[in-house]
């Protein structure tokens, strides 16, 4: 939604100012100069990225027009889920999870959390941590290194969504400098017309141009930091379980390792430790 609030604030900014100033915007309909930018564009595209890179953008470009899914209340949801998992840990032994880490959808414990299951990634990191940890054959600082690894490869992964974009972005300009060229040299060949229809045809070389520059930075560049923020933010729920699972395994009660959880949280999103405590409380009522 905000991404389109943006657009039109850009739109309205832009081509507003310039029919205030007198100018009209019949003036910068140029099918042929949007037609050369824009197959150009994504002609670089294609040269540019590999199918992984090209599907993976594709992928991701949808999710730029929804809002953040990593509210308070999915992080809650999330250390309640931990929470509850170590409590059973600690009253029964780390293989009473088992049947619940080889199939959370069918959990009764993950069924609680519908917010967190849907998330088949997080599910999934969650789920083989636990895992390596029922089979007690690695320690605290081994889980702690290969977490790491698997973080720095999902971070590795979304960032080539957003390169992409920045990358097509940082392309407009020129490109739009080149429709620009191909619309002087229209003109030049031309200069036997009249001057009325000279200036005609300079006027719409330049609006090569200004689409270019209006195109990488009113539109798709910022496409781009959306994707670095929104990777931010998914990259928070890793380290969040990651370092509660670490504090588990260190020793702490499922309450202090949940605690260590909140606190690696985005201050927009942490919830309180009294917010927390009653979420857990109410938790177990149900």
């Amino acid at each position: 939604m905000l991404v389109i609030i943006g657009y039109v604030v850009v739109i309205l900014s832009v081509f507003g100012g310039f029919m205030l100033a007198g100018g009209h915007l019949a003036a910068l309909f140029q099918p042929i100069e949007l037609l050369m930018i824009g197959g150009a564009a994504i002609g670089s595209f294609v040269v540019g990225n590999n199918a992984k890179s090209i599907k993976a953008t594709l992928a991701a470009l949808p999710s730029l027009f929804k809002g953040s899914r990593y509210s308070k209340a999915l992080y809650m949801e999330l250390m309640t889920l931990l929470f509850e998992i170590l409590s059973k840990v600690r009253k029964e032994g780390l293989m009473s999870i088992e049947g619940d880490i080889e199939n959370p959808g069918e959990s009764p414990i993950f069924s609680k959390y519908p917010g967190v299951l849907v998330d088949h990634h997080i599910v999934e990191f969650m789920s083989d941590y636990l895992r390596l940890m029922v089979s007690g054959n690695m320690d605290a600082f081994q889980i702690e290194n290969l977490m790491d690894n698997e973080i720095e490869t999902h971070h590795a992964e979304g960032e080539v969504p957003a390169h992409c974009i920045a990358k097509l972005g940082d392309a407009l300009p020129a490109l739009g400098i080149v429709a620009c060229v191909m619309g002087v040299v229209h003109t030049m060949e031309s200069v036997g017309l009249p001057p009325a229809e000279l200036g005609i045809l300079i006027a719409r070389a330049l609006v090569g141009t200004f689409l270019g520059i209006l195109l990488a930075y009113g539109f798709i560049g910022p496409l781009a930091s959306l994707l670095e923020q929104k990777l931010h933010e998914s990259t928070k729920m890793y380290q969040c379980v990651k370092v509660t699972l670490l504090a588990s395994l260190n020793g702490y009660a499922p309450a202090l390792a949940v605690e260590f959880g909140r606190k690696v949280l985005f201050s927009t999103e942490r919830p309180s430790f009294s917010e927390l405590e009653e979420h857990i409380k109410a938790s177990k009522s149900k």
